[in-house]
């Protein structure tokens, strides 16, 4: 299925203006840190960020968030005594490409110094995905008359969160070519050790010098170079911290110890035939659209990029490990719209992702004990433990005396059931029995009795509800009855029951350890059946419509096409008391609710509340959770037009920032949406016993989709073709 083209990410000029979005559009990273896409030289402005899965250190307002690293990057060069920068002299030709195949970030620059003098020089890094301790990088430089070089490394401690500072030093060293670092964490107390060594090939009169500043080690290097002659700068470096061993520092120095002299090629080799084994699992192939094919291979390069394969006491972040963007915390964007992805094709990373709840079921509990129910809560955001780390005030973002309170973290519940919606696909995915025994069985559990305990009798309707929540169209607040949210929960309630039958059955012992455990009685789970066959539903039996929320219906209407055109969220427009009086969506709650439990809509009823709700969906400036599902829908509805016009919102959300902010980091969400759009909306994929169908709505001007999929341990190859193409955008 790998084809040759729509492969590359390219940038043909250089744009100080637009560096940051570039930084995120450039990241690179191997599941246990990414970087972003910064140049080795330092500019104004720019946002130079290396992230670590896990560690996370305490900062005012958002509680946690992940800690920039050293900066592995900085390699600063002084060509013929001046130094290299793109703002001053003129530059002749530039490129930077990022190599979606293997994680290869280039950047080739023609360079005419003030001074006159011309050096074509280029760059590469990559994170190694064969050993994800080793970031890489090369520089080949070629002089075209007679000159001086002079190559400058620094590991720096200071780098920052945006001027907010997380390392403690401990220690650091130069040794000939090497150079390391020891930093703590100021609060969490998580030890860093990080290493580099420079190797410089090419060239004469050579000098090697370093300069032992505090917190910021640095190896120089100066030599002569003819014309016409290259010089091979190769920089290896390091990470470790206590997190994976009890004596980062000395890990960081000793891995470097085992490679060989110049090891670049060695390193490339099995770094590449990593991203093969990959890309042979996951790759996407559609014919007759470049611009959406290369949009999809990004999408899926930036998950495959962010998900640990050795840690299961992490996840993937709202923004990945691509920027400041919700400070690394994790939410129900992973298990709804990333995780699909990565139980369909690669179920160990599944497997992990689904563990970092496991283990973080203490922090759900202790969340639920503080609110006043029982069982397990999810935070809705959550970091390290599984504590709640929502931000309950952020500063208003055009009067910054003023402060904005956040909800989500104290009523946007339904994250609980977002994450045994997971489970459970996994689960049927996979039939890793021994997982949701050992482990799913327990989230399932006790997230069904937080739904008991949370749901509120109304003796006079006689009927469970939910009042005073937030469902995931976030601009209503504190509703009441939210339909995604009732109907998640009765589905939870439904299926663990299912699952603790199922586990009597399969393992006796454990069912019996786990009652024991949670002290579950018979009278409750008999009242989980009541609360589950009594929750609050409302539809109309006319014409078929769910309502969102109680009182949706009587909000004030607005006519979104009467505001076109326009450049902001209708919750700018309006602000946040307006948006939330009005009847328009950040994302349509019903719409999410018929992908995920299909079987509550027959084929009227979908149709009706698609185009009901689509009518009053803020789609280009409200949620980019939203257009990925939103066309898979469209597709199940038969428009495929309109389904491929919300598939495109979200393909290009990050490569074109169509929201304008992608400069925040990747929408990993949508990312994960977009395999969701193209797999179960074009594709048409389905699972019947017998194991996967498709039926298939293709846009008109789509000739192939050929895709690749893991089901209950057999490897399956999708490839549909449709012979009424048109010609498309090529």
């Amino acid at each position: 299925m790998l084809n040759d083209r729509n492969w590359f990410v390219t940038e043909d000029c250089f744009d100080l203006n637009r560096q940051n979005h570039a930084e995120t559009i450039f990241t690179i990273g191997n599941g246990y840190l990414g970087t972003r896409g910064a140049h080795e030289e330092r500019y104004r402005g720019e946002e130079r960020t290396t992230f670590i899965h896990g560690v996370f250190d305490d900062v005012p307002i958002v509680f946690t968030e992940l800690v920039n690293a050293p900066d592995w990057l900085d390699l600063s060069l002084w060509l013929g005594g001046e130094r290299f920068c793109l703002t001053e002299g003129e530059i002749l030709a530039y490129q930077r490409q990022l190599d979606l195949r293997n994680g290869l970030l280039t950047r080739r620059v023609d360079w005419r110094s003030p001074a006159g003098m011309r050096w074509q020089l280029t760059f590469e890094r990559f994170a190694s995905l064969d050993n994800p301790h080793l970031v890489c990088q090369r520089v080949i430089i070629k002089a075209l008359a007679d000159s001086s070089l002079e190559v400058r490394s620094t590991l720096s401690g200071e780098a920052d969160n945006l001027n907010y500072k997380h390392w403690d030093w401990i220690g650091q060293g130069i040794e000939g070519n090497r150079a390391w670092l020891h930093l703590r964490t100021r609060a969490t107390g998580i030890e860093l050790g990080t290493a580099t060594r420079l190797i410089i090939c090419g060239g004469s009169g050579y000098e090697q010098i370093g300069w032992d500043t505090r917190n910021a080690p640095t190896l120089v290097n100066r030599l002569e170079v003819k014309g016409g002659q290259t010089v091979e700068i190769e920089k290896i470096t390091a990470f470790y911290t206590s997190r994976d061993t009890a004596e980062p520092q000395k890990a960081a120095r000793q891995v470097l110890e085992t490679l060989p002299e110049r090891a670049w090629n060695d390193l490339w080799q099995s770094h590449a035939r990593a991203w093969e084994r990959e890309w042979d699992a996951c790759d996407v192939l559609i014919e007759g659209d470049d611009r959406a094919h290369l949009a999809v291979r990004f999408s899926l390069f930036q998950l495959l990029a962010a998900a640990s394969r050795q840690d299961e006491r992490v996840s993937i972040g709202a923004k990945a490990l691509s920027g400041y963007g919700y400070r690394g915390h994790v939410f129900w964007d992973t298990e709804i719209f990333m995780l699909p992805f990565f139980t369909y094709t690669r179920p160990e990373i599944a497997r992990n992702l689904l563990s970092y709840r496991y283990h973080t079921l203490a922090g759900a509990r202790q969340k639920a004990r503080e609110n006043g129910f029982k069982g397990a809560q999810f935070a809705w955001e959550s970091a390290a433990t599984g504590e709640e780390v929502t931000p309950t005030w952020v500063p208003h973002p055009t009067d910054r005396t003023k402060l904005i309170r956040i909800w989500t973290g104290d009523i946007q519940i339904h994250i609980s059931a977002d994450v045994c919606y997971a489970i459970w696909q996994y689960w049927q995915a996979t039939a890793d029995d021994e997982f949701m025994a050992e482990r799913g069985a327990e989230i399932f559990l006790d997230v069904a009795r937080f739904w008991a305990s949370r749901a509120e009798w109304n003796a006079e309707r006689g009927c469970y509800e939910f009042t005073d929540v937030i469902g995931p169209d976030e601009y209503h607040d504190h509703v009441d009855n939210n339909a995604y949210t009732n109907a998640l929960a009765r589905w939870n309630l439904i299926t663990a029951l299912e699952i603790l039958t199922w586990l009597e059955g399969y393992r006796p012992h454990k069912a019996a350890q786990l009652k024991q455990q949670l002290e579950l009685s018979e009278p409750e789970l008999a009242h989980w059946r009541e609360v589950a066959e009594k929750i609050y539903w409302k539809q109309d039996s006319q014409t078929g419509l769910i309502e969102q929320f109680e009182g949706y219906f009587q909000r004030r209407q607005i006519d979104l096409q009467a505001l076109e055109p326009r450049t902001q969220s209708i919750q700018s427009l309006l602000g946040i008391e307006g948006a939330s009086e009005a009847n328009i969506l950040k994302q349509p709650d019903v719409v999410m609710l018929a992908y995920l439990l299909p079987d509550l809509f027959d084929e009227k009823t979908l149709q009706a509340n698609y185009e009901y709700y689509s009518a009053r969906t803020d789609h280009t400036f409200g949620s980019s959770l939203g257009p990925a599902i939103h066309a898979i829908i469209a597709c199940r509805v038969g428009k495929a037009d309109e389904a491929y016009e919300h598939f495109m919102r979200a393909a290009l959300a990050d490569l074109e920032d169509v929201r304008g902010n992608a400069h925040d980091g990747i929408h990993a969400a949508s990312a994960g949406g977009i395999w969701q759009a193209v797999v179960f909306g074009f594709g048409g994929l389905r699972f019947d016993p017998q194991g996967p169908t498709t039926s298939p709505c293709l846009p008109r001007h789509w000739k192939r989709l050929a895709f690749r999929l893991m089901y209950r341990g057999r490897r399956f190859e999708i490839d549909l073709t449709n012979p009424q193409a048109t010609a498309g955008e090529g």
